[in-house]
């Protein structure tokens, strides 16, 4: 075989081997992404207040002041004007909001509220939170989940 056969060989496999991961992992639920926030400096001696931690919540109420956070869970999804997959998690999320009592369904545009998605850490868009009813990040998705992932996922937050 001429070594312009195994060049497409490699490229070939290599494309199946990403697709086969892609298809693996897309929309799938998995734990929560803390992110590093800046620190507060305190004056040597001075008492600190105490305040409760910051939560992802507080942050999207930053950006987005007449957002609503739900009874018992809140899905945020963050998404962009020309993404197909968006569309499609927009009708499932807000199905599941539907079906579920004390769910709320809140979409954010990632092209506009550039400061919240590196906040965040949203790399690619669709990417779906779920917030428990404190307003804390309970796990995320990357890409497109279906319903009954995205129910299994409120399982866990309520």
């Amino acid at each position: 075989m001429s070594s312009g056969a195994w060049v497409v060989v490699v490229a070939v496999v290599l494309g199946l081997s990403f697709g086969a991961y892609r298809l693996l992992t897309d929309g799938r639920f998995r734990g929560t992404h803390r992110v590093r926030r800046a620190a507060s400096v305190v004056e040597e001696g001075a008492l600190a207040p105490v305040s409760k931690p910051p939560t992802p919540w507080d942050d999207v109420l930053t950006a987005l002041p007449d957002a609503r956070l739900g009874e018992k869970a809140t899905l945020l999804q963050f998404s962009s004007a020309f993404c197909a997959p968006c569309r499609a998690t927009r009708r499932t999320l807000s199905e599941v909001a539907e079906l579920v009592p004390g769910v709320e369904h809140l979409e954010v545009d990632a092209e506009h509220h550039l400061e919240l998605v590196r906040r965040l850490g949203i790399l690619r868009t669709p990417t779906t939170l779920v917030l428990d009813a404190a307003g804390h990040e309970v796990t995320r998705a990357a890409g497109a989940p279906r319903k009954e992932q995205v129910l299994s996922a409120l399982g866990s937050a309520t």
